[in-house]
């Protein structure tokens, strides 16, 4: 797995338990596929000047704590026992600010396009690994814990894919 450090994080309240993973969908530019901008925009970098949707976001401070590409590679911005900032204003199960107990992983990809098999199998990998590092209980949509303010990763998410693909981990 690739590394790219994200300084948009900080630590969990004491003794929180990490028990949600929140899966995101991102494209930079929004349907664009492949090179660095999701990066730049994690480790406050976007160059504002490179497209008309970057002078909107460029000032942004958020992160995941990974990324899985159309192609299947994980990328790590944040270590899963700290403190993404992901989820913003957010709640789960009567449970408020879930970046606090939550790992966010972002997909590469648009609400409306189909997501690339290859990363449900990634996902997949992922989120057996952090079970058995940590207390996970839950997986929602970004869409989940924040609806009406996000949409991602959309209806073209395929929840029934992903339960195969954990299953198959």
């Amino acid at each position: 797995m690739r590394i790219v450090d994200s300084p948009n994080r900080d630590e969990r309240p004491p003794h929180t338990e990490v028990t949600l993973v929140v899966i995101h969908a991102i494209s930079l530019p929004p349907g664009s596929y492949g090179g660095d901008a999701i990066e730049r925009l994690f480790t406050n970098c976007l160059d504002p000047d490179a497209h008309p949707y970057f002078r909107e976001i460029c000032t942004l401070r958020v992160s995941s704590h990974f990324l899985v590409r159309r192609d299947g590679e994980a990328v790590q911005f944040v270590p899963p026992q700290m403190r993404a900032w992901h989820a913003g204003l957010s709640s789960w199960r009567g449970r408020e600010r879930c970046n606090d107990f939550s790992i966010g992983i972002e997909l590469e990809g648009a609400e409306e396009q189909p997501f690339a098999p290859v990363q449900y199998a990634a996902l997949a990998g992922l989120i057996k690994d952090l079970e058995a590092r940590f207390p996970l209980r839950d997986i929602a949509a970004h869409s989940d814990v924040a609806p009406g303010r996000k949409t991602d990763p959309g209806a073209r998410f395929d929840w029934v894919r992903l339960l195969a693909s954990l299953a198959q981990a």
